[in-house]
């Protein structure tokens, strides 16, 4: 939780913020080769979610899968009433955690 929280922090303010670059800092090499730069700054742009986060999350759980562990949340949204699932996945690369994956459901 600790590594966590201020990964999964960073994200929502870049996100708010529509950064690109600055949110996927902390990706993981195959992360970042997969996700597309144009298609995230489109969903930047027109995701009234993804532009909308509430800056405090509610730390669920934890969940161990090998080399990974997933971190769950519950988010909301400035805009939008009622609650999304925060996953955040963690591990390491190259001695740093780093981030696997990251979504809101």
């Amino acid at each position: 939780m600790t590594i966590a929280e201020p990964l999964w922090l960073d994200l929502v303010k870049h996100s708010n913020e529509g950064k690109y670059g600055e949110f996927a800092k902390n990706f993981s090499s195959s992360l970042a080769r997969a996700m597309n730069q144009v298609e995230a700054g489109h969903q930047f742009a027109n995701s009234e979610l993804a532009r909308n986060l509430a800056e405090d999350a509610d730390f669920i759980g934890t969940i161990r899968r090998g080399e990974h562990v997933t971190v769950l949340y519950r988010q909301k949204s400035t805009s939008k009433p009622g609650e999304w699932l925060g996953r955040l996945v963690l591990g390491f690369e190259n001695d740093e955690v780093r981030i696997f994956g990251a979504s809101i459901f």
